[in-house]
């Protein structure tokens, strides 16, 4: 097992240094709720849409649901949201099948992306 997560570890830093985010301008938050469903689970869903998450300064938290889904709850602006659901749809290792977005309440003061169990 720590085998693995040295190799996800390593991917990531390597993934992350290739890649270069564009220019945001600050916009209004927003936030929504979206569940995405297709081959999400133990394929390191979570863990890579934390790292973007965390990158591009979005807030909310991510967790699988029982069945097999994904559940995210994402907070910022709409481009950067756009971004984040982007780069997941471009990992190979992930596929998206489908993916619903409702808007939500915008959590002030929220400071951070999580992984929820």
């Amino acid at each position: 097992m720590n085998f693995i997560k040295k190799f996800k570890n390593k991917h990531v830093f390597n993934q992350e240094s290739k890649d270069e985010l564009p220019k945001f301008k600050n916009n209004d938050l927003v936030r929504y709720r979206i569940v995405f469903s297709g081959i999400v689970q133990h394929v390191g869903f979570r863990f890579e849409a934390e790292q973007m998450a965390v990158k591009l300064q979005l807030t909310g938290w991510v967790k699988n649901l029982a069945n097999g889904t994904v559940e995210m709850e994402i907070q910022g602006s709409d481009k950067k949201i756009d971004s984040l659901l982007q780069y997941m749809n471009s990992l190979k290792w992930i596929e998206i099948d489908r993916m619903s977005k409702d808007p939500l309440l915008v959590l002030h003061g929220e400071k951070n992306f999580d992984v929820r169990q």
